[in-house]
């Protein structure tokens, strides 16, 4: 993959749980114990990215 595709993978995907952590912390609170699950992913996400740009 070159650079603009996995950065605007890594940005769309990013959004997206951006706005899935908004929803569940929003309609759910503190009954579910997903947000660290899914801020992990998106730890992953930058630092995909991140690799990305390195190269």
């Amino acid at each position: 993959m070159d650079k603009n595709k996995v950065l605007t993978t890594t940005s769309l995907l990013l959004i997206i749980l951006g706005i899935l952590m908004i929803y569940i912390g929003g309609f759910y609170g503190p009954k579910l114990i997903l947000p660290p699950i899914i801020t992990g992913i998106g730890f992953f996400l930058i630092a995909w990215a991140l690799h990305a740009l390195k190269n």
